[in-house]
């Protein structure tokens, strides 16, 4: 017999390790399995409330004396491109967007290496082999597309990016691109292209994952018209980024309990532990 997962499921915390966006810090997540037919419904419910996606995981930010990361999108109705972002958008006519079902390829994996090699040589997924990218870029029990962009003077892969599908918009979940295309800002433009994607189907959110203020990794989000972040259970227009504290007295943070008895779920309960 085929059984549906409650909706309400049980979360865990992982145990801490070092932040990877600020020196000194230690990170630790709230996450829960994502995964049985409620799967779709679920991670559209949690997004909402900060959540992102990894494989079959939703996770949350959850330090014990630290409160940097907070997730961000942009209102799409609402934004409007910078000059410098007007400018890029006509000088990349020259790559052509791609959609595909999420299926890793050899092509896909060459460029990630590049990517990895010469932006990230020393972060997290340094070691990642191509059956490890394959899971991440395959292993998605909901909704998802691969966004491939073609150079259209040499036929190859420029960018792509994984990218989820919820029913207020689109996530990028990662994205990948070729750093010899240094003029052509690709990380940025990727992101002006899923708001256009996004206004075309009526979608009024592109989220993006965590803004972390103080981090050189994460803080070009802040450049995005529109911005929103998941702060102190909600979402709000972004101010002035140095205006942001990045870090919080310890018992400024609600323990692990209680933030999971505040967490939300499609048939309107709350989960307690």
């Amino acid at each position: 017999m085929r059984h549906s997962l409650p909706l309400a499921p049980q979360f865990y915390v992982t145990a801490p390790q070092p932040c990877p966006y600020l020196e000194d810090r230690m990170e630790r997540k709230l996450f829960t399995a994502l995964q049985g037919d409620q799967a779709q419904v679920l991670n559209d419910s949690l997004s909402k409330q900060g959540f992102r996606r990894s494989q079959n995981v939703l996770y949350r930010p959850s330090c014990s004396d630290c409160s940097a990361c907070m997730s961000a999108r942009i209102v799409v109705d609402d934004f409007k491109p910078s000059r410098s972002q007007r400018r890029l958008l006509k000088r990349n006519a020259q790559f052509e967007r791609r959609a595909t079902s999420p299926w890793a390829t050899d092509e896909q994996y060459e460029l990630f290496r590049s990517y990895l090699d010469n932006r990230h040589a020393d972060g997290g997924m340094a070691d990642m082999d191509i059956f490890e990218f394959a899971a991440m870029i395959e292993e998605t029990p909901i909704r998802s597309r691969v966004i491939e962009y073609i150079d259209r003077e040499t036929g190859t892969l420029a960018a792509t990016c994984l990218t989820d599908m919820f029913d207020d918009g689109l996530s990028m979940v990662y994205s990948f691109y070729d750093p010899a295309h240094t003029r052509a800002s690709l990380g940025t433009w990727m992101i002006l292209d899923h708001i256009d994607i996004a206004r075309a189907a009526g979608l009024p959110y592109v989220y993006l994952g965590y803004w972390v203020p103080g981090s050189d990794k994460m803080g070009y989000k802040a450049q995005f018209d529109a911005l929103e972040i998941y702060r102190n259970g909600g979402w709000e227009r972004l101010g002035d980024p140095e205006a942001y504290e990045d870090d919080l007295h310890p018992l400024s943070n609600d323990p692990i309990a209680e933030q999971v008895a505040n967490i939300s779920f499609p048939d309107g309960r709350s989960q307690s532990v």
